[in-house]
């Protein structure tokens, strides 16, 4: 049985149809806190960070400062977003077309982020110094074993790109209540996928203070393991708006840049696994 994902408030069909009160196709932003607020928030966590792995006593406070008000940003920030495109019906056909190249260009950026651990693990691994006894691994250090937690999380993220291209389909198909299952699907697996990292960062035989090794491992896995928990987060807000009736066939470009962050999460974790787990070890 096909359920079709019409808009149910009269405000919604007036965005649908692309209804508008101005005479232009451009979205003319209003003033906002939540910019200047998520800047000071990154600023606090950034600055606590440092401060706690220093051991100021004040360093763990001012982090969770940040911390709260970043959550603080995200909720207000998405909540705007969410009413401007919905509600208010100024994501237009020339609007959407910028937030799709604003996306690309921030998912480019991302791989240029995690290209620097790439490299600074194979200027490392392929031409290893006497510091670490001129191997790689460096010597006396105990690896993880590749085909146990990280094969794995591997399978575990493969499907969930699987699933979250099953709810992008039916999606487009009006089957909603398809959708809503593969999205749920998708965050299941992505929070086992959190759980099980967790797990094998209190078993590894070794820290971030272990040398080259340990420093570029837990750096390169430890900021993926972050950009799966902003992606399950930007999921669930995704199944939070599909339960609302607020995405259509047509109508659906922020379940699409959730999709999109996703699957560069998947690829990043398949490099991981085949270079830090697999060929590192």
């Amino acid at each position: 049985m096909i359920t079709k994902l019409t808009p149910k408030n009269p405000i919604m069909m007036l965005n649908h149809k692309n209804y508008n009160s101005q005479k232009h196709q451009f979205h003319l932003v209003t003033n906002s806190p939540w910019p200047m607020l998520t800047a000071f928030s990154a600023f606090f966590i950034v600055g606590g960070f440092a401060l706690y792995m220093h051991s100021y006593a004040m360093g763990w406070n001012v982090f969770r400062l940040g911390f709260l008000l970043v959550l603080a940003s995200v909720f207000g920030w998405w909540r705007d977003v969410v009413r401007e495109g919905t509600y208010e019906g100024q994501h237009t056909t020339k609007v959407e077309i910028g937030l799709r190249w604003g996306m690309l260009l921030f998912i480019v950026s991302e791989i240029m982020f995690f290209f620097a651990f790439f490299w600074a693990f194979f200027h490392s691994a392929l031409v290893p110094v006497y510091n670490i006894g001129g191997v790689w691994p460096p010597m006396f250090l105990e690896t993880l074993n590749p085909w146990g937690v990280p094969l794995l999380n591997t399978v575990l993220l493969l499907s969930s790109g699987a699933t979250i291209t099953w709810a992008h389909y039916t999606i487009i198909l009006g089957q909603r209540h398809e959708a809503i299952k593969a999205l749920a699907a998708t965050i299941g697996l992505a929070v086992i996928f959190t759980l099980l990292q967790a797990v094998e960062y209190n078993t590894a035989p070794f820290n971030i203070s272990d040398g080259i090794y340990g420093s570029v491992f837990y750096m390169a896995t430890g900021f993926h393991g972050f950009h799966v928990i902003i992606g399950t987060s930007f999921l669930i807000v995704c199944l939070v708006r599909l339960i609302n009736f607020e995405f259509s066939t047509r109508h659906h470009f922020g379940f699409e840049a959730a999709a999109w962050y996703w699957h560069f999460v998947d690829v990043v974790w398949i490099f991981l696994f085949i270079t830090l787990y697999w060929w590192g070890s």
